[in-house]
């Protein structure tokens, strides 16, 4: 028979192509940060038998301890986050070097094509250091158990896979949703609730305008209306939200890690990603003290940070001490969350923190107490 000529054939074929795939899911995986040591309280019981989807987790020695990359990975990892500054500050700075570039003829048909073939040729490096990264996560033992977690969580959303998955701090981006603007016991045939374009408390009512409000009227406001639009959409948004501009994000990223570590390994907290109604994703961290012996414990307090401010390192430490339990989040475009901190979506955010609150958390609306500073009031 021809079957046990080709077995070794076709395993060795397998074996590479798990190995090419393998591979593929190191260079286009998350960024690690940092592995927490395992806490013995949310070690699975040892009767229970392992799923085909789950990994073993290392003893709890080993996990005291910010990820270490290999040395590849750490120097691409360094080149494509300079790369990523570079372009956030030319982002920043587009419309004063149009304007420049402009004024100095650099705009012409013959200049633009060279500089889309440098622009090329760099985005071609970039890329070939990013497949570098890859491949030294790809060596890394620690990396590859981690990205073997991350896709087996993804396949099957289980209490161990998500209980080892919590286990890791990494780019939230990547990090599966935990709860859904639609889930059906948060909606109630969606009686009430938000539709796509957000929640009814922002939603624009529809004006009756009067007879001086003719079409000459509104010709006159445009060029005002859309002066306003763009300082808005630009400069003003990030003004009234610094917290959601890249680069103080990037600057704070060291404090931020640490407030996370701090609240998952010492107040045993519970990261969650909640999906709004408008599509953007919601950082959270969630501590529970229902168990124990303080009476407080019983009543969740949403803290809502301000302008500048995040969960990790904001007012949550406040209810913390008080023995509350608390359930800090972050506004859309800060940190982990996405999307970007415009009124309505602000509205949205709340909207879905507060049910994830009521129908996955379990606490009643007259045990909620939303805490707030600084324009986290609005919310």
């Amino acid at each position: 028979r021809a079957g046990p000529v080709r077995g070794p054939a076709a395993g060795r074929a397998a074996a590479g192509a798990g190995a090419m795939a393998k591979l593929l899911s190191c260079v286009l995986g998350p960024r690690l940060y940092k592995i927490y040591r395992e806490r013995d309280s949310e070690r699975a019981p040892s009767s229970v038998p392992e799923t085909p989807t789950s990994v073993t987790t290392p003893p709890s020695s080993s996990w005291d301890t910010y990820y270490q990359p290999r040395a590849l990975e750490k120097h691409a990892d360094s080149i494509l986050a300079l790369a990523s500054v570079f372009w956030s500050i030319s982002y920043y700075s587009s419309p004063f070097a149009f304007f420049y570039l402009y004024r100095k003829g650099y705009l012409s048909l013959s200049k633009v094509v060279p500089f889309s073939h440098y622009a090329g040729t760099l985005l071609l490096l970039l890329a070939g250091v990013a497949c570098l990264r890859g491949i030294g996560r790809w060596t890394n033992p620690q990396y590859r158990q981690f990205i073997t977690i991350l896709e087996a969580t993804h396949r099957n959303q289980s209490a161990e896979n998500k209980r080892q998955l919590a286990n890791y701090n990494f780019d939230f981006k990547s990090w599966p949703v935990d709860f859904h603007w639609e889930e059906p016991s948060s909606r109630k045939e969606s009686r009430g609730g938000p539709s796509r374009q957000g929640v009814a408390l922002l939603r624009p009512e529809p004006l009756h305008r009067g007879t001086a409000d003719t079409l000459l009227n509104r010709v006159k406001k445009l060029p005002c209306q859309i002066t306003s639009y763009l300082v808005a959409h630009t400069l003003g948004r990030r003004m009234l939200y610094p917290g959601s501009v890249y680069l103080l994000q990037k600057a704070l990223m060291p404090v931020l890690l640490q407030g996370q570590a701090r609240l998952v390994e010492e107040c045993n907290g519970r990261r969650a990603k909640l999906l709004a109604c408008d599509g953007n994703e919601i950082d959270t961290m969630f501590v529970d003290r229902r168990g124990t012996a303080e009476p407080q414990g019983q009543k969740l307090v949403i803290c809502c940070e301000g302008n500048a401010g995040f969960y990790e390192v904001g007012c949550i430490s406040t209810p913390l001490e008080a023995g509350y339990s608390v359930l800090g989040w972050n506004h859309p475009g800060f940190a982990g969350s996405t999307g970007v901190p415009f009124p309505q979506n602000e509205a949205n955010a709340m909207d879905v923190v507060v049910q994830f609150a009521i129908h996955r958390l379990g606490f009643q609306p007259q045990d909620i107490i939303i805490y707030a500073w600084s324009i986290g009031g609005f919310t």
